[in-house]
């Protein structure tokens, strides 16, 4: 199968490893769109996969404190 899938210019495998003396693995990829993580993960029914979406942690902090400032502004104790 991979042999002919092409990956779409908006899906990147960072890593794709197996479990060593087991049955599967684990795929980091960057992906923009959900539909195409979907349409991969549809092309391979006998593989179980779970979708995590992640993102940098300077990022998560920097929202969190926006949010943190925004509740603390509302005025309820």
């Amino acid at each position: 199968v991979f042999r002919r899938w092409e990956a779409p210019a908006n899906f990147k495998i960072e890593m794709f490893v197996v479990r060593v003396g087991d049955w599967g693995g684990y795929m980091l990829a960057d992906c923009d769109d959900p539909t195409t993580v979907h349409k991969f993960c549809s092309m391979l029914p006998a593989f179980e996969f779970q979708a995590r979406a992640v993102m940098p942690v300077a990022d998560a902090v920097r929202v969190e404190l926006e949010m943190i400032e925004w509740r603390d502004g509302l005025g309820l104790a």
